[in-house]
């Protein structure tokens, strides 16, 4: 059965606001280091070596923030493929704090693109073959 990308991220103070909870962008922040980290370990195509022709911007998020997470928890992260398409992933996330509260959750849509040649442009680039295979081993239905 296929599981998770799962990491873990401790919450510091340059993640809070006054409250001492997480300020929103700072999550926003961790999901895309949660992406990155899946296509660094688990894809084996870290973002310094696929930039160089390829991007994966975010084209869809959808988020809910379920509590909050405070100056010095340790949050896991979540990740998992609920969808494959030509040139997308639909992925769901979920973090949680160390109490095993949900503190986000959400789904984020990530689109393969190539750059043109002089990189003013890009386009919709289909996943290759070894790719999507390393990919459908997160496909969680």
């Amino acid at each position: 059965m296929n599981q998770p990308f799962v990491t873990t991220e401790k919450v510091r103070f340059q993640h809070v606001d006054y409250a001492g909870i997480v300020f929103y962008p700072r999550f926003l922040e961790m999901l895309n280091g949660l992406v990155e980290d899946w296509f660094a370990e688990a894809l084996d195509r870290p973002f310094h070596q696929m930039h160089q022709t390829n991007g994966i911007p975010t084209v869809d998020l959808k988020i809910q923030f379920k509590n909050a997470a405070r100056l010095g928890q340790i949050l896991t992260k979540k990740l998992w493929v609920k969808n494959i398409g030509f040139a997308s992933l639909l992925c769901g996330f979920e973090f949680t704090d160390d109490e095993g509260k949900t503190t986000l959750s959400g789904e984020i849509t990530l689109v393969n693109v190539a750059f043109n040649q002089d990189r003013d442009g890009i386009k919709a680039e289909p996943f290759n073959d070894e790719i999507k295979s390393k990919i459908q081993k997160y496909l969680i239905e």
